[in-house]
């Protein structure tokens, strides 16, 4: 099979003293070449690099990697003075525990509640709890609408409610919402006692306790971790997750009650933070847009994999080298343009984030902390993460695939680009198995994109699908279809080029809440 994406058609127009100049992207996207992604990627996941683990050795090479071929190409830094590096602080948390008594009787770590958040040591006492009741703050339901929880410690629990219909009240649909269950409901939960000012949540969760406590309890006797989160600016909010058995203890009714409110019980409670601080880096280059640079089209992929485990390098050539790498070859087609007077109306950022593996870390510090250019200016973000391989799951269509996750769910207009290029261009055939919100795989949670999904801020996840060498050692260069990464990711740049050239910038026409 040979793969056409970048054959020659018409481009963007310039004119100069009544000369019309046809500028064809293809010709710039006919610098991406097998020869070259095949080359870098044999280096970048090799196991020189150590499987590039947050913040070890490994990782560290593969920033000055990064950096190095950038500097290389002449692609600048938009944080000047030869910087390409955001720096990314983290916590590397070993396990903290509790001590704990209400209303004067003692509970026990792991059997009745364990430390999932403790920025500062901690020591209360007495202190009165505001119950939540689900502690959800959504726009048409909130547990907080009539109660001022700031500075108090709040408890809350696992679910949430449904109408007379047997539908969500969050979204008047049956379908499961991020304030439902699982870890993502975890941090939904987490995120609205902080913004509605409170210092601790205290979240009962029977399920998830029972699968968490075990786990907790084996590394706090190990002593061993390797759980890293972002620092936070909220250094003295703590998070505990408690049994049924310690939720009622708490509050006797918390099983039937959804009404917030203040309750009687005593807490008393210490907490001493275990915590190394580290730093990890996002790398970053631009290529400042020649009509409207103050616009930022971000191109991102994570520079991270799973380091070494039992001896074995993991060396991540697919998840997510292949990512990577095509950012680089990307990077060098705008660049072969700009050199040529045809450079993109809009800013490109080549955006390689940090800890991904460890729960989309680096691109959540760029937009929720650090965003280098303001949200609102930003357009929009292609993210690529595993488009080396092919999914054996995939028994019908083209060989010549990627699954597009993401696209329409904010912007038609970007949507539509990313339709009409494929086909002017690419024939790649554009699988949308994934690209649901409420896919038991949840892959639309799963990768660096959503960090500017939630912020209203269009994107599309570039993925091949899983296979059986993903989050293994086995997932090695050797294995990577180089033709279908050629094709992938001269699409990636061709969708890039319409975006940042086309004469308006695209329209968010479907606001949600993430």
């Amino acid at each position: 099979l040979i793969l056409s994406c970048g054959t020659s058609s018409k481009g963007k127009t310039t004119s100069a003293q009544n000369e019309t100049k046809v500028v064809d992207p293809a010709d710039y996207a006919s610098t991406i070449t097998t020869e070259e992604l095949k080359e870098m990627l044999y280096t970048y996941a090799s196991d020189e690099f150590e499987g590039r683990e947050t913040g070890e050795k490994g990782q560290k090479l593969a920033v000055e990697y990064l950096k190095e071929q950038y500097k290389a190409m002449g692609v600048d830094t938009p944080l000047g003075d030869d910087d390409y590096f955001q720096e990314v602080p983290l916590e590397k948390q070993s396990v903290s525990e509790a001590k704990i008594s209400v209303n004067g009787k003692s509970f026990k770590s792991f059997e009745d509640h364990i430390v999932l958040r403790a920025s500062e040591n901690i020591s209360v006492s007495p202190e009165e709890i505001v119950f939540v009741g689900y502690g959800i703050d959504a726009d048409n339901y909130s547990d907080y609408k009539n109660i001022d929880v700031k500075g108090k410690i709040v408890l809350a629990k696992s679910g949430e409610p449904k109408d007379a219909n047997g539908n969500y009240l969050t979204s008047g649909s049956d379908e499961d919402t991020k304030w439902t269950n699982g870890r993502q409901s975890l941090s939904s939960k987490r995120d609205a006692a902080i913004n509605n000012g409170a210092i601790g949540l205290i979240y009962m969760d029977d399920n998830l306790f029972t699968r968490y406590a075990p786990y907790y309890q084996r590394q706090a006797t190990a002593g061993t971790s390797g759980r890293l989160s972002l620092k936070s600016s909220d250094a003295d909010f703590f998070m505990l997750m408690v049994s049924e058995n310690l939720g009622k203890a708490l509050h006797s009714e918390i099983l039937e009650d959804e009404t917030s409110k203040a309750i009687g019980s005593k807490l008393e409670l210490s907490i001493q933070n275990k915590s190394e601080e580290i730093i990890s880096e996002n790398v970053v280059a631009y290529i400042k847009g020649s009509e409207k640079p103050e616009e930022i089209v971000v191109i991102s992929a994570h520079l991270d994999h799973e380091g070494i485990k039992n001896g074995e390098v993991y060396n991540g050539a697919d998840d997510d080298g292949s990512g990577t790498i095509a950012i680089l070859e990307i990077a060098e087609a705008f660049k072969a343009a700009e050199k040529a007077g045809n450079g993109p109306k809009r800013s490109i950022l080549f955006l390689h984030v940090t800890g991904e593996e460890k729960g989309l870390l680096g691109s959540r510090h760029y937009t929720d902390n650090d965003p280098i250019f303001p949200l609102e200016n930003t357009v929009a973000d292609l993210n690529i993460d595993m488009i080396g391989r092919t999914d054996p799951k995939r028994t019908e269509g083209d060989r010549n695939y990627i699954y597009l996750i993401g696209s329409d769910k904010l912007s038609t207009d970007l949507h539509n680009i990313s339709e009409e290029v494929n086909a002017k261009y690419c024939n790649v055939e554009l699988d949308y198995t994934y690209n649901d919100e409420n896919d038991p795989n949840r892959f639309y949670y799963r990768s660096d994109h959503y960090n500017f999904a939630k912020n209203n801020i269009p994107v599309i996840f570039y993925f091949n699908g899983t296979h059986a060498d993903y989050h293994k050692p086995t997932d090695t260069a050797d294995k990577i279809e180089y033709d279908l990464l050629e094709n992938r990711t001269k699409l990636v740049f061709h969708t890039a080029w319409e975006v940042a050239n086309r004469p308006d910038r695209i329209v968010v026409d479907k606001i949600q809440e993430q």
